[in-house]
């Protein structure tokens, strides 16, 4: 299971599986890989809990072994 994350950490580890981004997009900022488009968080202090970075990765297609590689 993936641990907590910065912002800047997550959006360095997509951009590593091929996600272009993040773009601006409404209220939250996304990322593309291809057709897929990925909602990801806005910036903010705390860091990105397990739980929703765990979300994440389902809603893209990541494996948790891909994740950590």
């Amino acid at each position: 299971m993936p641990s907590s994350i910065s912002w800047k950490k997550l959006v360095k580890k997509f951009r590593a599986l091929g996600f272009d981004g993040p773009y601006s997009g409404g209220r939250h900022l996304f990322m593309t890989k291809g057709a897929k488009r990925l909602i990801i968080p806005n910036p903010h202090k705390g860091d990105i809990s397990k739980s929703l970075v765990s979300e994440l990765l389902r809603q893209a297609g990541v494996s948790g072994k891909d994740w950590n590689t």
